[in-house]
C-alpha cells in the first residue's frame, strides 16, 4: 500500500464522548451565564476569570480532537482537527481488535472525554498505554516494541485487516 493508496478510518464518536463532551457545553453556557447574571456592572478580574476559565479548557480541548486514522505503508496517521500525529509501523508488533480495553483505566495525563479520550492511560492488563481514542466500544491495542497505543476506528476489524495487509 503506497501512500498515494493510503487507507482512511473514521473516528467515531461513542456514547461517552456525545455525553461528557454535550455536558462540558452545555455547563459553559450555564457557567457564562450565571456569572453574566450575577456580575456587578463593574467585573472585577477574579469573577472575570471565574466565568471565562471553565470555557476556555473547553476551547483549548477542542483541537485535540480526532477526524480519523490513516494507514500508510509506513505509518498510521491520527488526524487531528489542525495538525496529525504520525505513528511509525516499523517497531509495530501486533494490532488486536479488544472492545472496552479502557475500561478500568487510571488516566495518569490527558484528556478524559473532552472531545476525545486522549493522553496516557494505565490499566491492570494492558500497564500504561497511549491512548487516540473516540468511541470507548471500538478500541484497537497497537502493541510497538517500546510502548502500547490505542485508538478507536469506526470499523476495528477491518483497521486491523488494513495493517495486516
Amino acid at each position: 500500500m503506497s501512500d498515494s493508496n493510503m487507507r482512511i478510518h473514521q473516528a467515531p464518536w461513542g456514547k461517552a464522548l456525545i455525553v461528557v463532551s454535550s455536558l462540558l457545553i452545555v455547563l459553559c453556557v450555564v457557567n457564562v451565564a450565571v456569572f453574566r447574571a450575577l456580575l456587578p456592572e463593574e467585573p472585577r478580574a477574579m469573577l472575570l476569570l471565574a466565568q471565562w476559565a471553565l470555557p476556555m479548557i473547553v476551547l483549548a480541548c477542542l483541537p485535540f480532537m480526532i477526524r480519523s486514522y490513516a494507514i500508510t505503508d509506513d505509518a498510521i496517521l491520527i488526524r487531528r482537527l489542525f495538525w496529525t500525529t504520525r505513528l511509525e509501523r516499523s517497531g509495530m508488533k501486533s494490532a488486536e481488535f479488544l472492545p472496552n480495553a479502557m475500561s478500568k483505566s487510571l488516566r495518569t495525563c490527558g484528556n478524559g472525554g473532552a472531545f476525545s479520550f486522549t493522553g496516557w492511560y494505565w490499566n491492570k492488563s494492558l500497564g500504561f498505554y497511549r491512548a487516540f481514542v473516540t468511541d470507548l466500544n471500538r478500541t484497537v491495542v497497537l502493541h510497538f516494541a517500546k510502548r502500547t497505543v490505542m485508538v478507536s476506528p469506526v470499523d476495528p476489524e477491518e483497521f486491523v485487516s488494513d495493517l495486516n495487509a
